[in-house]
């Protein structure tokens, strides 16, 4: 199989090319120039942003294509028409948050999704250049278009920063504030299920809109805070806390305590969704353990290469996680527990 993945060379773009890589496919990385890609690619150079930038692009074939952008849809918009008779297959890394407001708990693909539109080129939100990304890559490859939203993604390459976040800090040891309930459910996908999922569904030329998400509940916020003490072998002491208190206290859910929302409804717009669709098309998830450790792995080994920071965060965003400070004075105006 011949691949083009637009993007290659972080997180998702990167997974999807290392699993193509590994079945012994054919694949040619299209990027900026950033971040080098893996060996054994044919890399490709532009800017999608810039007049001429997909110059690069202006001749070769390709059985599937794989596209993670994130930003306006435009870029899409114009990589896809310029590929539409030279690719087999379009496979576009959308988001659930495509999803219209309110999204109950077990929404799936025909809930109503945000207005969008394709020929958008300048700043919008996050749902709205989602939502437009899926419609030029079904406008230019109609039912050749796959539509992979994702849902919350971790594992080893994240570079958003949030699992890294909480390895980090439990690493660290001392009493942590852990959000509860300790039996919250997480749903989420490692990002190489995900690049694996994409790869075998166009393969298939499966085409569409799927949730491709774990199950609800494939792990609690309990468990996950376990598995990371475990595997950093650090002695935390994890003090279990009530969300009301968090939130009253002005401690920020998702960003100030990263992956976790508080019982009600944005915690079930995003952690329970039906995912029916995507497993019956053959999505495969690891255990929480695999994702945790392998993601620790991951960090330690680009720390003992030189990158002190640990996990690398996009340029479009700040670094999450509570500050020391802020944690240290919570715990002291509550009860160990």
């Amino acid at each position: 199989m011949r691949l083009l993945v637009l993007g290659g060379t972080e997180f998702v773009g990167r997974a999807v090319t290392e699993d193509a890589l590994a079945r012994g496919w054919d694949v040619t990385v299209f990027h900026r120039g950033r971040h080098e890609p893996p060996e054994g690619v044919t890399a490709l150079r532009g800017d999608r942003t810039a007049e001429g930038g997909l110059a690069a692009l202006g001749a070769g074939e390709w059985d599937v294509v794989v596209d993670t952008w994130r930003a306006a849809p435009v870029a899409v918009r114009d990589a896809a028409r310029l590929l539409a008779d030279r690719a087999g297959h379009y496979a576009y890394v959308s988001s659930r948050s495509v999803y219209a407001d309110p999204v109950p708990a077990g929404a799936g693909e025909d809930h109503p999704v945000v207005e969008g539109s394709p020929d958008d080129d300048g700043p919008v939100d996050y749902a709205r250049a989602k939502r437009g990304g899926e419609l030029a890559a079904q406008e230019a490859f109609g039912e050749r278009a796959l539509l992979a939203r994702a849902g919350l993604v971790i594992g080893p390459g994240e570079n958003v920063g949030r699992l890294p976040w909480w390895l980090d800090r439990i690493a660290r040891g001392g009493p942590v504030l852990a959000p509860g309930p300790r039996e919250l459910p997480l749903q989420y996908i490692d990002a190489r299920d995900l690049a694996a999922w994409i790869l075998d569904a166009s393969a298939g030329g499966l085409g569409g809109a799927y949730n491709v998400v774990g199950r609800p509940g494939l792990t609690t916020m309990g468990e996950l805070l376990e598995i990371c003490a475990r595997v950093t072998g650090s002695d935390a002491e994890l003090r279990w806390q009530d969300p009301r208190r968090i939130v009253d206290a002005g401690i920020e859910p998702w960003t100030d305590l990263p992956l976790w929302l508080p019982p009600g409804e944005l915690h079930d717009s995003l952690h329970q969704g039906d995912v029916t669709r995507a497993f019956g098309a053959g999505l495969r998830v690891r255990p929480a353990r695999e994702t945790v450790a392998d993601t620790w792995a991951w960090l330690c080994d680009r720390r003992e290469h030189g990158h002190a920071e640990g996990a690398p965060i996009r340029e479009d965003l700040d670094r999450c996680g509570l500050d020391p400070a802020t944690e240290a004075a919570f715990l002291r105006g509550v009860p160990a527990g």
